[in-house]
């Protein structure tokens, strides 16, 4: 097939390489004239594992471009993936949705299917199909289909060529066989909907596992208090088939492009149609928490932090990625240099992007120069490369071997017996000297 895509951040660069590995000639368009320069030059514009794999094996079945009309000329599905972010209400700004949707209308000949990728509040379709409506030049068939994403940064590529389901609304035969043809090499269960239920089931899905992690968090603060261990406890509700062990990771709480979104776009969804989604509120808030909770242990451990330095280890929002959107890292930091600290960060990839959000974050070139003259150390981000640092190399750099680990990635014992104190998220620290 011929296939378009509007927009190639994460999702629609995505789109666009998981289809080309497919077979299919892609025809993909974005405003930013860097990215797509870039990706003519067979560069992928951001980190993410096996992007850049299929760009270089597959640049055949590629196109990239700056001229929408390409796009709609040429493909007869066309995949909106353009970005849909918060308003100062909560609510998703979709305003490169219409955008989309006029030039579509414009510029179209003959049958079209058009189909949102990306998250979207119920009822966009319906805004799709009367836009082009609206503004279409001639009475050309078409028909909008709504096709959530389900990617995870860091494994966004083999999330889409491996998906556990694939979800489909679609109101007339015609879009489901288009669609039902296009997914036809994917041996997973193929859930056909009407568009608004397709619609609801992607914020449903993001806004229940940012609840399973604020709730694992909420639960870490109990087993702290109280002298328990938090991974002991997921593992015992995590082996119940109704609970499943994903997302019930403790840690210094979830940020991103999609989850702290999202969940303010659903709870303002359900407000508008007099629903009450206070849950989910409480989620926010417990997840927003995160950071000064963090902070109030580095302070009940380290005692003044005015001139200590201290070093982060991850930056990203997540490992494999360079993402730095919503991280909580940089609230940590924005909370530790409030406090008169002295940072010092390393990050596999994220490093330059996070000193674009924080001019003077003085960035380390590897974890060995951020440990030296080090009060502590607080790991952020589970990049694997840390659980095979020299550990003890690092306890000899330091001036006091303390470390803070938000996300319980290193083997504490192991580190207590090196002579480091350990303090996870929700378990008792290893290794502490009374005073």
């Amino acid at each position: 097939m011929k296939i378009g895509v509007f927009g190639v951040g994460y999702v629609g660069l995505t789109t666009a390489l998981g289809f080309a590995s497919k077979g299919h000639r892609v025809f993909a368009v974005d405003k930013d004239e860097t990215k797509i320069e870039l990706l003519r030059q067979g560069k992928v514009p951001y980190f993410e594992p096996g992007a850049q794999d299929i760009l270089e094996r597959r640049r055949e079945m590629l196109s990239f471009s700056t001229d929408p009309a390409l796009v709609v000329r040429e493909a007869e599905v066309i995949f909106i993936c353009v970005g849909t972010p918060s308003l100062p209400d909560g609510s998703a700004d979709l305003s490169q949705v219409e955008e989309v949707a006029r030039f579509i209308a414009e510029e179209m000949q003959d049958y079209r299917l058009i189909v949102e990728k990306s998250t979207v509040p119920v009822h966009t379709a319906y805004w799709i199909k009367r836009t082009i409506n609206l503004y279409r030049k001639k009475e050309v068939p078409f028909d909008v289909v709504s096709n959530p994403e389900f990617l995870k940064e860091g494994t966004a590529l083999s999330d889409f060529l491996h998906p556990h389901r694939i979800v489909i609304g679609a109101e007339t035969q015609r879009a489901r066989d288009i669609m039902g043809q296009l997914y036809r090499d994917f041996k997973v269960p193929i859930i056909y909907t009407d568009v608004k239920t397709a619609e609801i089931i992607k914020h449903a899905s993001n806004s229940f596992l940012a609840t399973k992690i604020s709730f694992i968090n909420m639960v870490a603060d109990l087993c702290e208090a109280v002298g328990a261990d938090v991974e002991m406890v997921a593992e015992g509700m995590g082996l119940d088939p109704r609970i499943g062990k994903e997302f019930l990771k403790a840690g210094v709480g979830f940020g991103g492009s999609c989850f702290p979104k999202d969940i303010k776009a659903f709870y303002r969804i359900a407000e508008e149609n007099q629903v009450d989604f206070s849950l989910l509120k409480e989620v926010e808030r417990i997840n927003l928490e995160r950071p000064a909770r963090f902070l109030k242990k580095i302070k009940k451990v380290i005692w003044n932090l005015k001139g200590k330095t201290i070093g982060i280890l991850g930056l990203s929002f997540k490992p494999n990625t360079d993402d730095v959107r919503e991280a909580p890292s940089l609230k940590i930091i924005k909370l530790l240099m409030e406090e008169g600290a002295q940072i010092k960060a390393y990050d596999p990839v994220a490093g330059e992007n996070a000193k674009r959000v924080i001019p003077s974050l003085q960035l380390s070139p590897e974890p060995y120069s951020l440990a030296r003259g080090a009060n502590a150390l607080a790991l952020i981000t589970e990049w694997e490369e840390f659980k095979n640092l020299d550990w003890k190399k690092i306890k000899d750099l330091m001036e006091t071997p303390i470390i803070f680990d938000g996300r319980n990635f290193l083997e504490g014992r192991k580190l207590a017996s090196l002579g480091f104190e350990y303090y996870p998220v929700g378990k008792p620290p290893l290794g502490k000297r009374n005073g």
